[in-house]
């Protein structure tokens, strides 16, 4: 489990990097996005319709205990977060699409994560002791509202402190994985060297099934090959720091330490399953810039 002081450290930050989200936003993109709304809504079904159930199978087929399947839920129901910002710039994906499905995914989440969780639990027979009350997800998600809004008016205030307010808090996403991967792991690794496979593969697979069938699902939607990358990534890429603030104030002890698991193996893996996928992606925007181009060139000679 977190010690005190890292769990106070842990909410600090995350007020950062919601601040850094609202900073990259102002109200004109909203505005943009309610005249042309279609690919945050493809974005939004694949967040809030694959993730949350997907981390409902995963936990059902694997046979998880409360704990852990009470882990992979919640994991799956998390809004996106700033760090798939990073990867889909350096994917050549669509950025402006990236930051607005994780402010609109963040916004939704306030009404659609505690009625998700309360639904894949009960669906999955996580009651009692192991079930995360609404309340605490609901009053999180709101305190975090807070920042995310004083961010847009500080954009708008002045738009250079809002964008160096926007590089801290995406780079700070970043950091904030590491972190707990840096103070949680060595505490822990004898849990890890015998936690089971199937845990492991709850807790990589969420990300990567997640982006395969976001992909997928946003071809079958109409969107071109770009947006689908981006959307993608959007939807692989949980928001793990939140999950780990939502279960330090929900859990104590022991009980804590096993539902952080996945959350914390989740936030590990992510990186570097995004990171592959990022460099694949990337490659594949070079390759359609290039053969736009060719195109380009050899449809002069013929208008010609």
């Amino acid at each position: 489990m977190l010690t005190e002081l890292e769990t106070k450290l842990l909410g600090v930050m995350m007020m950062v990097i919601m601040l850094g989200m609202g900073a990259s936003l102002t109200f004109r993109d909203f505005l943009i996005a309610f005249r042309k709304p279609k690919g945050v809504i493809v974005g939004l079904i694949c967040q809030y319709g694959i993730m949350p159930f997907l981390g409902y199978a995963l936990a059902v087929m694997l046979g998880l205990p409360p704990a852990l399947a009470v882990g992979v839920i919640l994991m799956g129901c998390m809004p996106g977060g700033t760090t798939s910002n990073i990867f889909t710039y350096f994917s050549k994906g669509a950025l402006a699409l990236s930051i607005m499905m994780t402010s609109v995914s963040t916004l939704v989440a306030v009404v659609a994560v505690p009625l998700l969780i309360k639904f894949y639990s009960g669906l999955a027979g996580v009651t009692g002791e192991f079930a995360i009350p609404a309340a605490n997800v609901a009053q999180v998600l709101v305190v975090l509202l807070v920042p995310t809004i004083l961010g847009m008016f500080l954009r708008k205030a002045n738009p250079n402190v809002g964008a160096t307010i926007e590089l801290i808090g995406s780079m700070l996403g970043v950091f904030v994985i590491l972190f707990l991967i840096g103070s949680w792991v060595p505490r822990n690794y004898q849990l890890l060297l015998t936690t089971p496979a199937s845990v492991y593969f709850a807790a990589i697979g969420l990300g990567i099934i997640g982006m395969l069938l976001g992909y997928w699902l946003a071809r079958g939607l109409k969107q071109d090959s770009n947006r689908s990358r981006t959307i993608s990534l959007e939807t692989g890429i949980q928001n793990g720091p939140l999950a780990v603030l939502i279960v330090t104030l929900t859990f104590k002890d022991q009980l804590q330490q096993q539902v952080l698991l996945i959350p914390v193996l989740y936030s590990l893996f992510i990186v570097l399953t995004s990171s592959a996928v990022t460099i694949w992606y990337r490659k594949n925007a070079t390759r359609e810039a290039l053969a736009r181009d060719a195109a380009k060139i050899g449809a002069v000679p013929a208008a010609a």
